[in-house]
């Protein structure tokens, strides 16, 4: 007997936006509307973006990579043209397309999440299962160097 491996499309039944305009504005609204910083996902260069309410499902599109570094923590983070993550009330996981430099050494991210909204931290969870506690406020700057160069 054999044995058939279906495999689901994690982008059936999402909403697709094309347009840095509209882009950026419905990346905001879901962030927002999850309870995560508003730089969460860089919004530099999008052209693409989609989710799926049922899963929670997201990703962005960009044409090329896009590294920042957050002044706030030291660390240099790259994003790929293609991000994908599973989000949910304060908690992004199983994120794809993103590393982050500490300590001489890129990681891949895997999960982010605010365990505690007055903390003021974000918790941010390596590939490798190493994570730390950083300001969410690293975050906020992202957007606000965003809305600076696109006013």
């Amino acid at each position: 007997m054999s044995t058939q491996v279906v495999k689901l499309d994690a982008k059936a039944g999402a909403e697709v936006y094309h347009g840095s305009e509209i882009c950026w504005q419905k990346v905001l609204e879901l962030v927002q509307e999850m309870g995560l910083p508003r730089g969460l996902l860089p919004l530099e260069g999008i052209e693409e973006c989609g989710f799926v309410r049922e899963t929670g499902f997201v990703w962005v599109k960009r044409k090329k990579k896009y590294e920042y570094l957050y002044k706030t923590t030291g660390i240099l983070s790259s994003y790929a043209p293609e991000i994908s993550a599973y989000v949910e009330k304060g908690k992004m996981k199983k994120i794809t397309g993103v590393k982050a430099k500490d300590f001489h050494i890129w990681f891949g991210l895997n999960e982010m999440r605010i365990d505690d909204t007055a903390s003021g931290m974000i918790y941010v969870k390596t590939s490798i299962g190493v994570g730390k506690n950083v300001p969410i406020q690293s975050y906020e700057e992202e957007y606000d160097k965003y809305m600076v160069q696109t006013a």
